[in-house]
Order: C-alpha cells, then sequence, then structure tokens
C-alpha cells in the first residue's frame, strides 16, 4: 500500500493550477474544487459571485517518498503569481485570492517558511496560510479542464523563484 499526503493549495483560477501541479512528478491525484467558505456543496455560479467566501483550490495527493511538501509548496509558489491580490492575470476577484489550507502545524510551518523567504527576496507575497477547511468538488466538466480541452493556461506561468 502506498502512503501519500494531501495538501489543498489556491492561485488564481483552478484550471491552471491543477494544470501545473498534474505535471509535477509525485502527485498522484488532483481534484479542483472550493474550499474557504461556510457556505456547504456550493457551485461554480455561487463562488463566482464572490459572495461565499470560497476560493477556487485545488486537492493534491501526492507520495512523500518522491514529493516532499516543501518541494510542492515551492512549485505552488513558482506556478503562478503570489503577489497578485485576488486574481491571476485578467482573472480577478474574490474567489482566485491565494491560500495554502494547512493540516497540520508542519505543513503550517513550511509553509511559513517558504512565504517569508519570498518575501526576504523582495516578493510581496500575499498568500494566506490558513488551516484546512472542508473542500468541495468543482462540477464535473471542471476537473482536468485543461486536458479534456487541449489548451494549456493563459493566466499562470511557471517562474523559479527558489
Amino acid at each position: 500500500m502506498l502512503d501519500t499526503e494531501e495538501a489543498i493549495l489556491a492561485g488564481g483560477c483552478f484550471w491552471g493550477v491543477e494544470y501545473f501541479l498534474k505535471r509535477r512528478p509525485g502527485v498522484l491525484k488532483t481534484e479542483v474544487g472550493y474550499c474557504g467558505g461556510p457556505l456547504e456543496y456550493p457551485t461554480y455560479e455561487q463562488v463566482c459571485s464572490g459572495q461565499t467566501g470560497h476560493v477556487e483550490a485545488v486537492r493534491v495527493v501526492y507520495d512523500p517518498n518522491t514529493l516532499n511538501f516543501t518541494e510542492l509548496v515551492q512549485y505552488f509558489f513558482e506556478s503562478y503569481d503570489p503577489t497578485q491580490t485576488d486574481g491571476q492575470g485578467p482573472d480577478v476577484g474574490a474567489q482566485y485570492a491565494s491560500a495554502i489550507f494547512y493540516y497540520d502545524a508542519s505543513q503550517r510551518d513550511t509553509a511559513t517558511a517558504l512565504k517569508s523567504a519570498l518575501i526576504q527576496k523582495g516578493y510581496p507575497v500575499v498568500t494566506r496560510i490558513v488551516p484546512v477547511c472542508p473542500f468541495w468538488s468543482a462540477e464535473d466538466h471542471h476537473q482536468d479542464y485543461y486536458q479534456k480541452n487541449g489548451q494549456t493556461p493563459y493566466c499562470h506561468r511557471y517562474v523559479q523563484r527558489f
């Protein structure tokens, strides 16, 4: 039986975040959805209204023997612009805010240290680091969106920062 670990990451449009995370060796599964708000089972339309408190997020299951949490979060910080408030590129709105939802003190401390390292390098990182809360899976047509549609992200790009 394979040991796995999990992370929930939000960095703007979940399609772009998922696109990059799926390409990282050690990532076993991704699922796009909504996290951070009190409404149970929110829909895409409800989240896009900006009134639910949710952000678009990606739940990541990974193999810690191939990819550790530090490497995962470093890669995440390099696959979106962590300095943009409530958006990525042309996608702007509260549902596109960036966040790392931590499961335990180790994840919290690692995410905080990496955020601090980027700030010390001169990046004014706005990504929130918050306790995990319920994750609600997005509708099926949002899962693996770019793969299903043969497209690539228009608002995410990889930039080495570490």
